[in-house]
């Protein structure tokens, strides 16, 4: 293994640092450790905060800013944060109107998310949750009960967060993350395996004609290896897959703000189809070089316009990676005029800024 690292057990902290250091606009907190805004609450505003293990970067401390999240916290390598942060990161954002969690899939994550959650109401902060389970790849994996929350989770951060400067109330928001939820759907690929610091080696081997397809964001395995031949055949099959594995019923669970309790709740997934309008993301997991994303973008368009379906929006870029893993993820979002205005409303953050 060579990294840019100094001693693996310092990795977190040191990273964190920096990022700080490069963005004044952001302050890093100590003991526990989580990101904010340097310019703290904004009254009258629901603040929206996210999280989840390091090494998806710029996914999430990259994402806190004007328009976007309020605070992020931060677990370790491929590990969800603990409930004590996202705790005392809300107490520091929350301007008086409640904090939004937004929650990938995962296990972890949901289990220190959920008990964060009856904390802060236990406090009497008003909070709601929306959970991202975006992956069409497998209904269950490794680390997932149901489907895993992925790079649609970056579309939604934005979304949400324009929202919340607009001055949407935590309902109207919990609503809207429901729908972007359920319209978003991602499926990635990979064509080696990521490294993680601690293991100090490739956590699986592929060979040269091999892919693996419907990978997780951590490495976990998706459908299948298949072959890998050309650019084309992939996004092909990526494209296919999307479409195919559109509709269908999960239940999810669902903060109920009223009673302070949790319940599940039966939602539908819609799938893509002729005449949608889409944000589409092209995303690098890791070590895929950008001329190569712009490729498979290519690919992506020509499929889109056969298919009927319209590219209002586009993102190219690594904002959902896992480490150094070579490979793509691909994520369409079906939009209407209300979803593109909350998109091209303006945004200031390390990672993404325009407006």
């Amino acid at each position: 293994m060579k990294k840019l690292i100094n001693k693996v057990e310092s990795v977190l902290n040191e990273q964190l640092l920096g990022l700080g250091e490069a963005h004044p606009e952001l302050l890093v907190h100590q003991e526990p450790v989580f990101v904010t805004r340097a310019v703290g609450p904004i009254q009258g505003k629901v603040a929206i905060l996210s999280g989840g293990g390091s090494d998806h970067e710029p996914m999430h401390c990259g994402f806190v800013g004007e328009g976007m999240l309020d605070g992020a916290c931060p677990g370790e390598i491929f590990t969800s944060p603990t409930p004590d942060k996202m705790y005392e990161c809300a107490q520091v954002i929350d301007g008086g109107s409640g904090v939004l969690l937004i929650i990938k899939n995962y296990t972890g994550d949901m289990l220190n998310f959920e008990t964060a959650t009856e904390l802060l109401h236990d406090s009497g902060m008003p909070v709601a949750t929306v959970t991202v389970d975006d992956d069409v790849a497998v209904k269950d994996s490794l680390y997932t009960a149901g489907r895993r929350g992925v790079a649609n989770t970056v579309l939604m951060e934005k979304l949400l967060g324009a929202a919340a400067v607009r001055g949407d109330s935590l309902d109207a928001l919990e609503m809207l993350g429901h729908k972007i939820n359920n319209q978003g759907h991602s499926l990635g690929i990979a064509l080696g395996a990521c490294t993680v610091p601690a293991a100090g080696r490739p956590s699986f081997v592929l060979a040269d004609n091999e892919m693996e397809f419907g990978v997780g964001i951590h490495g976990e395995p998706g459908i299948e290896r298949r072959p890998f031949t050309t650019l084309n055949n992939a996004v092909d099959d990526m494209f296919h897959t999307l479409i195919d594995h559109g509709n269908y019923q999960r239940t999810i669970r669902v903060w109920d703000r009223l009673k302070g309790a949790w319940r599940e709740e039966s939602q539908s997934k819609r799938a893509l189809t002729r005449g949608d309008r889409v944000i589409a993301l092209v995303n690098n997991l890791g070590s895929t070089p950008l001329s190569e994303l712009y490729g498979v973008y290519h690919r992506l368009a020509e499929r889109c316009a056969e298919a009927g379906m319209i590219i209002e929006r586009n993102l190219v870029g690594s904002y959902c990676t896992s480490l150094d893993m070579p490979g793509v993820s691909i994520t369409l979002l079906q939009v209407d005029d209300e979803l593109l205005s909350l998109w091209d409303a303006p945004v200031k953050t390390p990672a993404l800024r325009w407006g």
